[in-house]
């Protein structure tokens, strides 16, 4: 099975082990010795009760997640959160300041790229009178004015007094923008912004860098949400790490005015029901509980935090050969690139079409761009290993070892004497 796999280095849904999607073949034919496939077992079954706690106990214990959080299954992804935070939040921001007015209720979203865009504009449809701020917008930044390719300096920032909620997005994957993980770094998300006297509303979009390192203050968050579909599972299960004192009644905040909040999107009826209100994504959460098992074998998020910075480090460094040659050209600014997603262009009439063409030949596939940035997009997830990674880079070194190609002979030209 494994010598007719390709190298998959598409932004997603991600490749998975091979070894995984092996064990998961198994059991859709008979899960933990029932007799009866994951698809077709009950979801109050015993067994499946079991499993979906134990998958929990796993993303706990691997990312230190406190007892003041609780940890949900939900389903919907990333687009869906937009919206839930949102209901969520201004439900509890109305329990705790009933007496304020619509207006003076304020949303903080800080953006960085096409999701934190998304989500902020997800916000102001449903925020009523509420006040959607932009923290900061990056793309004012850029030489452009107009581009998401860095992370902005600290001073940047504009932070609301006491608002329902404050929104970032860890990685972005489309521009390959991503906050930096150490805290003493320009490129870091700037906490020491954030008010000490309080329960923090932060909510942070961990879609497509969940478990491949370390989460900056975890703790400190109201809201962590991620899709399984990059690092952990196949799409349909959306991981949400919620702080207990967010998981509010949201129908008594609509007696008070606020938006009712539809049952899917209550955070408060998951938590309440171990996330099986109805049916969850079986099939999702038994491979991320097989993907989890795996982690915790080699070594956890320190592991994976290890080999992925390895991994970019040597995509970056051949990236920064080709823009010495002028073959090359990287979408993101030094410092604020993605460990996830490595943007860059092929320069040169057709380059790019023989870059691809040339990568998929060696059987790697995936590398297009996203179509609103273009250009080459490396994808270097939890599943890509090193292996690839250095296969990869050997043959980017390749192509920047070609000679350039001679321009046609004109008809003209053969007919001189």
């Amino acid at each position: 099975m494994a010598e007719s796999r390709v190298m998959n280095f598409g932004a997603g849904p991600s490749a998975l082990p091979v070894s995984i999607l092996e064990e998961a073949g198994k059991g859709l034919l008979n899960f933990e010795g029932t007799g009866m496939g994951i698809a077709e077992i009950s979801h109050r079954s015993k067994e499946f009760s079991a499993y979906i706690a134990g998958v929990e106990a796993q993303i706990r214990q691997q990312l230190d997640v406190p007892p003041t959080h609780s940890i949900l299954f939900l389903q919907g992804g990333g687009t869906g959160q937009f919206s839930a935070v949102v209901l969520n939040m201004l439900a509890r921001h109305r329990l705790l300041h009933p007496e304020l007015e619509e207006e003076e209720r304020v949303l903080d979203y800080v953006l960085t790229g096409s999701w934190s865009n998304a989500a902020a504009k997800e916000a102001r449809r449903l925020a009523g009178g509420a006040t959607v701020n932009v923290a900061v917008d990056a793309r004012t930044l850029s030489s452009d004015g107009k581009s998401f390719d860095r992370i902005p300096p600290h001073d940047a920032y504009t932070f609301s007094n006491d608002p329902a909620l404050i929104y970032y997005c860890e990685n972005e994957t489309v521009s390959g923008v991503q906050f930096s993980n150490d805290e003493s770094a320009p490129e870091s998300f700037p906490f020491e912004l954030l008010s000490k006297n309080s329960l923090l509303p932060l909510v942070g979009d961990y879609s497509s860098s969940f478990m491949s390192r370390p989460i900056p203050r975890l703790a400190d968050h109201a809201i962590i949400y991620a899709g399984a579909q990059k690092n952990l599972g196949p799409a349909g299960l959306t991981i949400v790490i919620v702080r207990q004192d967010c998981i509010v009644d949201v129908d008594a905040a609509a007696k008070l005015g606020a938006v009712p909040v539809p049952t899917g999107y209550t955070y408060k009826t998951f938590a309440d029901q171990k996330s099986m209100p109805n049916t969850p994504p079986v099939f999702a959460v038994y491979v991320t509980g097989l993907v989890l098992k795996r982690n915790a074998e080699l070594g956890g998020v320190a592991y994976y935090e290890a080999v992925n910075k390895r991994k970019q480090e040597k995509v970056y460094k051949v990236l920064r050969e080709g823009e010495g040659k002028g073959l090359l050209k990287g979408h993101v600014k030094a410092g604020s690139g993605s460990w996830m997603n490595i943007v860059f262009e092929v320069l040169g009439d057709g380059a790019e079409a023989r870059f691809l063409s040339g990568a998929e030949a060696r059987g790697m596939k995936g590398l297009k761009g996203h179509r609103s940035v273009g250009g080459i997009r490396v994808s270097l997830y939890n599943a890509i290993t090193e292996e690839q990674t250095d296969s990869l880079v050997e043959y980017i070194r390749e192509f920047l070892d070609q000679p350039p190609l001679e321009p046609p002979t004109l008809p003209s030209e053969t007919l001189q004497t």
